[in-house]
């Protein structure tokens, strides 16, 4: 803004009722030239709703917060403090605890590492309409902080050994965040945790956050989550460092199979917690919540949430279209754990819609669903520079969702699932699901599943590292015919090209006898229980 001398005219004579937390009381301030040209003045009930809900400026807790933390909860708290780069994001599907691992922070920050509680701004978008459509939003209230709460620059806080801490939830709904991200860690020194619900537009901003930005993802809870939530029983992870190289190591599976039977009622409960509800933390938190009831919650919450209000709008301000997003959600639902391709998705499509969608339009609404984090499509593996064949496979990031949105709950937990024997197939499907996400949550691990190809079998999972690949099939019922169930394994385990010292064989039960030493088998509750 050009500053005229009509502008510094009204500048020398404007003065108005500020509002600074310096002092128990609110005094007057005078709003300088500075404040009117760069920014220090936000619309009143954007002011009002930011002392609302960053009461720890006044000395006054915030809303209580779980004493439960996730277990990212920690490797956000290292990023943010001392990362290699001033800002880390937290992406996951909505409800799974984002904006609670912010206020969780926050207490830590106030209460552990004695941060100056008004140097901790936290802010959340989905409750600023206002402040959304104006051009630069992050840097507006950002110089309002500085000025007005802070009493200083960022520079010189840190200067001072007082740096400043920025939690800003939900950013997805900014038009042009990363630049405004950017542009403030680049002349200031702040450290920066943004959340955001949708990874398609989380990731729109990697080229201009380069170098400035590091990726936590935060999906559903895991399954020593659950242990911990439901029933105040931690246990240590076995993927210690998330360090993929030891899923390379057979000693390593063993290890995970005996951990898990020592651990086996601790694990049993988890796991039929699990079966029952999914893995929402709020479904787990509120157990004595009937399920229709969380059933609802999570349509309108989660699902209904994403589709309508994260990915309803496209590049340009195009609307995508809502019918056919629920559409193909609830055939990756309904085909989790499983394969469909062009063949399957096009007729039903065109049935269920009464319109004529193309293989192109379905497979790019399929991406905006598994960048809403909604669900994973593990690709078919490609080899020897051969181009890969078969149609991904998909894994939903929780079954509840599948409950919910189909009204139709299968167990999983064996006990439950011998009460309804007609479920036993799709629930062989969703167990593969399941252990599918898991797999792909793992951060550097390289996950494909290997078509049928010509005399060689199909295989569930084939996971890479380095340059070895460990195969690992999905056999969830209650008997297993050692040489059928274990066909897919031992064909891939003998082709030397594609370096696999071992396979691993996922079942419903402890004890499953396999007298081939090449393959490792483990319960699918055990699987889950790795990390």
């Amino acid at each position: 803004m050009e500053k005229t001398s009509e502008a510094y005219s009204q500048a020398r004579h404007w003065r108005a009722h500020a509002w600074c937390p310096h002092g128990a009381d609110r005094r007057i301030a005078t709003l300088t030239m500075d404040d009117l040209f760069y920014g220090a003045v936000l619309p009143t009930d954007v002011e009002a709703l930011l002392r609302d809900t960053n009461p720890w400026w006044f000395g006054k807790p915030g809303p209580r917060t779980p004493r439960f933390r996730r277990t990212a909860f920690d490797e956000v708290l290292g990023q943010l403090k001392a990362g290699p780069a001033p800002c880390v994001a937290l992406r996951g599907p909505r409800q799974v605890g984002k904006t609670t691992i912010q206020g969780q922070l926050v207490d830590h920050l106030v209460r552990s590492e004695r941060v100056q509680p008004r140097h901790i701004l936290r802010v959340q978008f989905d409750e600023l309409p206002p402040v959304r459509r104006t051009e630069m939003p992050i840097q507006a209230i950002t110089r309002w902080f500085q000025r007005v709460v802070m009493g200083m620059t960022f520079n010189e806080a840190a200067l001072a050994g007082q740096t400043a801490y920025l939690l800003l939830d939900e950013v997805q709904n900014l038009r042009e965040w990363a630049p405004q991200v950017k542009s403030l860690v680049d002349h200031h020194d702040v450290r920066v945790m943004v959340t955001g619900s949708s990874s398609l537009r989380i990731e729109a901003g990697q080229d201009s956050l380069a170098g400035r930005v590091r990726y936590a993802d935060l999906g559903p809870l895991s399954l020593r989550e659950i242990a911990e939530l439901r029933f105040r029983s931690a246990t240590r992870s076995s993927l210690e460092g998330n360090d993929v190289r030891q899923l390379a190591d057979r000693g390593y599976w063993h290890a995970l199979r005996n951990k898990g039977e020592r651990e086996a009622e601790l694990r049993n409960q988890a796991f039929e917690a699990f079966s029952e509800r999914g893995a929402y933390p709020r479904a787990q938190a509120e157990s004595a919540i009937p399920w229709p009831m969380m059933a609802d919650h999570l349509n309108d919450t989660v699902i209904n949430r994403a589709i309508v209000h994260d990915l309803r709008m496209g590049e340009r301000g195009r609307k995508r279209d809502e019918q056919l997003l629920k559409e193909l959600f609830r055939l990756a639902c309904r085909y989790a754990g499983q394969a469909p391709g062009k063949s399957v998705f096009v007729p039903e499509v065109k049935q269920a819609l009464d319109a004529n969608v193309g293989w192109q339009r379905v497979t790019s609404y399929l991406d905006f669903l598994e960048r809403a984090m909604l669900i994973r499509r593990v690709l078919p593996l490609e080899i020897r520079l051969k181009r890969p064949k078969g149609s991904a496979k998909l894994c939903l990031c929780d079954h509840a969702l599948r409950a919910s949105w189909l009204q139709e709950v299968v167990p999983l937990a064996p006990a439950a699932l011998a009460q309804n024997e007609h479920m036993r197939d799709i629930a062989g499907h969703l167990a593969e699901s399941a252990a599918g996400y898991f797999l792909s949550t793992i951060p550097g691990l390289d996950l494909a599943h290997f078509p049928e190809r010509g005399p060689e079998p199909e295989v569930d999972f084939v996971l890479t590292i380095g340059t070895t690949r460990i195969p690992l099939e999905v056999k969830y019922r209650n008997r297993i015919d050692e040489l059928e169930d274990t066909r897919g394994l031992r064909s891939f385990l003998e082709k030397t090209v594609y370096n696999a010292p071992f396979g691993v064989l996922v079942t419903m039960h402890d004890e499953v006898p396999i007298a081939d030493p090449r393959i490792v088998q483990i319960p699918l509750s055990t699987l889950l229980w790795m990390r």
